[in-house]
């Protein structure tokens, strides 16, 4: 057998070292991971965004102060007003409270608790009896709520709720109070 002479030994070790490519050699491959990442990220945030966009709504009016453009009303109104408060509803309407059981003017709550929760038939009843008391208010559509702040915010909805609408004999729901404006409570 022959031994390879000392140049073609080099020659070997040459061509067998690995070689850098240069740039232009390179076989151009695009990593597409970190886009991809960054697509599913967008992704995942839009259908969390879309889930919280179909939530509820409630037309509701921030609380208004009188002020000098505040006309006194010409017409007899029921400026009906509804006090959340932890025993109860307590009402006003055509400047005064409404005593308890919503029958005439007096001191007290108009509806309180029954056992530990917010009675909101009665709140409905009250309201539905108040508006239909004058002619006057048939066309009258504006409430507003106060709560005091220890006062959850689900019960100041269920009350929003009972006041905007209630079925009449038929079953169809009939319109009560559907502008409401919330007021604070002093």
């Amino acid at each position: 057998m022959e031994r390879l002479s000392a140049q073609q030994r080099s020659k070997i070790r040459r061509l067998s070292q690995p070689k850098e490519l240069a740039p232009d050699e390179e076989g151009g491959e695009l990593n597409i991971v970190p886009f991809l990442d960054i697509i599913t990220n967008v992704m995942m945030f839009v259908l969390a965004t879309i889930t919280v966009t179909f939530t509820a709504t409630i037309d509701s009016f921030p609380p208004r102060a009188g002020g000098a453009g505040a006309r006194a009303p010409t017409t007899p109104t029921l400026g009906l007003t509804i006090l959340v408060v932890p025993e109860g509803f307590s009402v006003k309407a055509r400047g005064g409270n409404v005593a308890p059981g919503c029958n005439e003017a007096g001191p007290g709550l108009a509806i309180g608790k029954t056992g530990n929760e917010w009675d909101y038939a009665k709140l409905t009843a009250c309201v539905q009896k108040l508006k239909a008391s004058s002619d006057a208010f048939k066309d009258e559509t504006s409430v507003t709520i106060s709560g005091n702040p220890n006062i959850p915010y689900q019960t100041i909805i269920s009350t929003i709720d009972a006041v905007r609408s209630a079925p009449d004999p038929s079953g169809k729901d009939i319109e009560l109070f559907p502008d409401v404006s919330f007021g604070v409570a002093r």
